[in-house]
């Protein structure tokens, strides 16, 4: 765990000395008419054009523990593509061992459009976890957590798009079923390509990898990894009224940690002007 910290912390300084130099007209509006909302698994960076707000709604099935997960996200420039909040609710319905259906802890995100040009786009994104969810049944943490995640889009040759995430959450105190706390540590990693087969169609696979930390009952904490293969597609449906209305789906496969793990994950989303 103190391996993955430091990897972290020296990635993290990198990228900032890197974009030390990067300036307010380094962010240009190049969206246009093309498919750019954050991935299934992963974020991509690039944040909301100035007047147009984002309604995301994901449903993942996992078959193997028959889990299913919801979410709606709702992004907003605030005023402009530099600077976007947005907020996430999570619906979930654990099986085992509650066989309840509940809402997670609410995620706040601020998101900085650190660089945005034709071939590269970087936007970190820092969040605090609300503690929403009832921890007594699994369905939150009993505490505030922050989160970190750094998402960067590059467009290659050949008509793809490369997206790489990285990034850790931090919950102080955090409270397993029957009152123990820790506090806990999380990782996460992940990588997609992404097929342009049209300005409207895209095919894309994602790699992801996340190591969350458990409380257990004695006050230990144990770390919980998963690994995650998801291949799936996405399509635009732009209207004259300006409305473009992204459906789309994927097929998470286990392997390693969530290996014999398979599901399916729905995603759609709405995407207007208003103002």
């Amino acid at each position: 765990m103190v391996n993955c910290r430091y990897i972290f912390c020296f990635i993290l300084i990198l990228i900032i000395v890197i974009c030390y130099e990067v300036s307010a007209e380094d962010v240009e509006e190049l969206h246009g008419n093309k498919i750019m909302d954050n991935s299934f698994l992963l974020e991509e960076a690039y944040n909301q054009e100035p007047g147009v707000i984002q309604h995301i709604q994901t449903f993942r099935y996992l078959e193997k523990s028959e889990n299913w997960e919801y979410s709606f996200t709702q992004e907003w420039p605030v005023p402009g593509q530099r600077h976007q909040f947005s907020y996430t609710i999570p619906v979930s319905y654990l099986n085992d061992p509650v066989n309840e259906t509940n809402i997670g802890d609410v995620a706040l995100n601020y998101r900085y459009q650190l660089l945005f040009r034709e071939s590269v786009a970087l936007a970190p994104r820092f969040s605090t976890l609300l503690p929403t969810g009832d921890y007594r049944e699994g369905f939150g943490s009993g505490a505030l957590g922050y989160q970190m995640n750094i998402p960067l889009s590059l467009e290659l040759p050949g008509k793809l798009v490369n997206h790489w995430n990285m990034g850790t959450t931090i919950t102080p105190g955090n409270k397993e079923a029957g009152g123990a706390d820790a506090d806990t540590f999380g990782y996460n990693f992940g990588t997609s390509l992404i097929l342009l087969v049209s300005e409207n169609f895209n095919l894309m696979c994602e790699a992801v990898w996340n190591s969350p930390e458990s409380v257990q009952v004695d006050g230990t904490k144990t770390r919980n990894d998963s690994f995650f293969i998801n291949p799936g597609a996405r399509f635009a449906i732009n209207l004259e009224s300006g409305l473009q209305i992204v459906p789309g789906i994927s097929f998470p496969i286990g392997l390693g940690p969530s290996k014999n793990e398979y599901g399916v994950f729905l995603y759609l989303s709405f995407e207007h002007r208003m103002f």
